[in-house]
């Protein structure tokens, strides 16, 4: 399992800081996993797949 923080995050979905957290808030992006105190990271399956849902969806 590998991790990936929110920069890397931005640069994978193309998406910005502030649609990253609207998303998960709607419950439509996957929640980080707490690394420490301060720091959350995400997996990085589970964002590759959002992405392949969202690409899927979009060829409709």
């Amino acid at each position: 399992m590998r991790v990936m923080k929110l920069n890397e995050v931005i640069n994978t979905t193309g998406l910005s800081r502030s649609s990253i957290y609207a998303y998960m808030t709607k419950g439509e992006f996957p929640k980080p996993i707490q690394l420490g105190p301060r720091a959350v990271a995400w997996i990085e399956e589970e964002v590759q797949g959002w992405l392949m849902e969202r690409a899927s969806q979009s060829r409709l």
